[in-house]
């Protein structure tokens, strides 16, 4: 190629759709900084010197920010991608650099309502970076929606690791800076690729799938290697050499799909310059931005619904039965994982474990979380076109899995039980976010996806606040307090008691596995409901527009060419 080719081609890749997954895999790794959220929340109270009960509330407003997402939904419904992403690279900047200046001494103590507002808008911010990537990603490639969402999610369930790793490369142990270097390297990606997140109308390729399986053997090397390094920084003193060093390699891995980009992007390329060649007149086959059709009222005919799988509104959606299933299966799955994973730490500790295995059983969690999110969105697409299998069929199976977790848990004398347990629940948990999202958007259209996805995410803290607050912590208190009390010792004098022994999460457990197990339940009477529906042709509509688009496009050069033939 000469210089203004070279400048040609690299404009398409740019302007190409494989680009945008690029950005938004990228823009999707920063976007999980709640996940580390027990690393720099030990410097907010230390240095600020906030009381247990002020941390209590600032870690609340935390989960309120990460979850309560509708508002970036309904945004997206009447701005534009780009003004999506904006808001959230300021509101992510703006609420931790408040954090940040006030652990550093730069502003006189916050109040601790103060500190509440900096923490919900900083992580509620990742809800419009969310908002933004995946429903932009989802609407490009509605026929691989399901390996869609499990990649991007597989890259939210590795944020934390992944900026973790940054920031040790970068600023070694400065908890500070780790609040500083979550405030802006999010905000900057964002920025950087603001304008490269946008709905465009392109044709299928043949080897879709193919090409996402590339992606998604690379993000399973980064899995890998961030694994390795985590545990070993649990076993292994490591200098700031070594973690300068890891910090680049995870760079490079994180930009190693730019070589697929570049690739597919290629071939694209050669395509379009045959066809140019064929007719010279022929208009440019760049990817066109699919203009915003009128949308009406979101709350228009409410009891007027139009059939499964076409866009509803959201009075629609969220008042039809489907939906309702939906909610109770995310009640039981979500918030029976979510639970699970906050009382690691303690079931470690009632077993007896050190604190360090506890520690790395902890770390995997959170990578077959990974492991789940990413195998459930691939494995549940080659179902789903193979054998026409619904994906509730798969959320049983998930769900399922997660009670048999549960049990583990309660019953610890089974062999392995605490290591079998990690990797079910860490598993199921991942595994049940791709399975959701993609139901909403098969059962009710794409039209108002960005907020109905985020709606079906409020069910988390419910679920978390039912099982984990009033049930499972309410249990565990109970089974300590009666260890005191056979012990002689007076429990008002201690604060926050510890139970040891296999008994402390026997009967919550128990419990927590009926959850899931009713939850499978309500997924599998999902999934007869829907059977019908989903032995039909699902994606037959994308396929009619791009024909349509097609056929115009080939009415136009046939003109364009009869023209031509009739000038000379």
């Amino acid at each position: 190629m000469g210089g203004g080719e070279c400048f040609r081609f690299v404009v398409h890749v740019v302007k190409g759709k494989w680009f945008t997954v690029f950005a938004s895999l990228l823009i999707m790794a920063g976007a999980g900084a709640t996940y580390i959220y027990g690393k720099y929340s030990k410097q907010i109270q230390k240095t600020l010197g906030y009381d247990e009960d002020a941390m209590n509330k600032i870690t609340l407003y935390r989960d309120v920010g990460a979850n309560v997402a509708i508002f970036a939904g309904l945004i997206a419904e009447v701005v534009p991608t780009w003004v999506v992403t904006l808001i959230g690279a300021a509101m992510n900047f703006g609420g931790y650099f408040m954090i940040w200046r006030a652990v550093t001494g730069k502003i006189a103590k916050p109040k601790v309502w103060h500190m509440c507002a900096y923490i919900a808008i900083g992580t509620n911010s990742q809800n419009f970076a969310n908002t933004a990537a995946l429903v932009t990603c989802v609407k490009n490639f509605p026929e691989s929606r399901g390996v869609v969402l499990g990649l991007m999610k597989g890259l939210v369930g590795l944020s934390g690791a992944i900026l973790t790793q940054i920031f040790l490369g970068m600023y070694e142990d400065d908890l500070n800076s780790l609040i500083l270097l979550i405030g802006w390297l999010p905000a900057v990606v964002s920025v950087v690729f603001v304008f490269t997140l946008r709905t465009m109308k392109t044709e299928r390729q043949p080897d879709e799938l193919k090409v996402f399986l590339l992606f998604f053997y690379s993000t399973i090397v980064l899995a890998l290697y961030l694994m390795i390094m985590t545990l070993l920084e649990k076993y292994v003193t490591m200098g700031n050499a070594v973690h300068s060093k890891s910090a680049i390699v995870v760079t490079v891995l994180l930009f190693l799909p730019l070589y697929i980009v570049f690739k597919e992007e290629r071939t694209l390329w050669k395509n379009k310059k045959e066809r140019e060649m064929t007719i010279e007149k022929s208009e440019d086959s760049e990817p066109e931005q699919l203009a915003e059709e009128p949308k009406g009222s979101c709350f228009a005919s409410i009891f007027n619904k139009p059939e499964r799988g076409e866009d509803h509104s959201i009075l629609q959606a969220i008042l039809s039965v489907d939906m309702l299933f939906i909610f109770v299966i995310s009640l039981c799955g979500y918030g029976t994982s979510l639970t699970a994973i906050d009382q690691f730490g303690r079931i470690g500790k009632a077993q007896g474990y050190s604190d360090r295995l506890v520690d790395s059983i902890i770390t995997l969690v959170s990578i077959w979380n990974y492991y789940g999110r990413v195998y459930s969105g691939f494995v549940s697409e080659l179902l789903l076109m193979k054998y026409k299998l619904p994906r509730s069929t798969m959320m049983t199976v998930v769900l399922f899995m997660s009670g048999i977790g549960m049990l583990f848990v309660a019953f610890p004398e089974i062999p392995f039980a605490f290591y079998v347990a990690s990797v079910l629940i860490g598993f199921s948990f991942g595994a049940q976010v791709p399975l959701n999202l993609a139901m909403i958007s098969e059962f009710f259209g794409l039209k108002y996806y960005s907020t109905l996805f985020n709606c079906a995410q409020l069910i988390s803290p419910l679920g978390s606040f039912l099982l984990n607050a009033k049930l499972t912590k309410s249990l565990y208190l109970k089974e300590a307090t009666k260890e005191l009390i056979a012990q002689g010792v007076d429990t008002s004098s201690v604060k926050d008691p510890t139970c040891i022994g296999h008994h402390c999460f026997r009967l919550s457990f128990s419990i927590l596995a009926m959850v899931a197990f009713f939850g499978a339940l309500a997924a599998l009477i999902l999934s007869k409901r829907t059977k019908e529906y989903y032995k039909g042709d699902i994606y037959r509509k994308y396929r009619v527009q791009e024909d349509e688009a097609y056929k115009r496009f080939k009415g136009e050069t046939y003109v364009m060419f009869t023209e031509d033939s009739k000038a000379n």
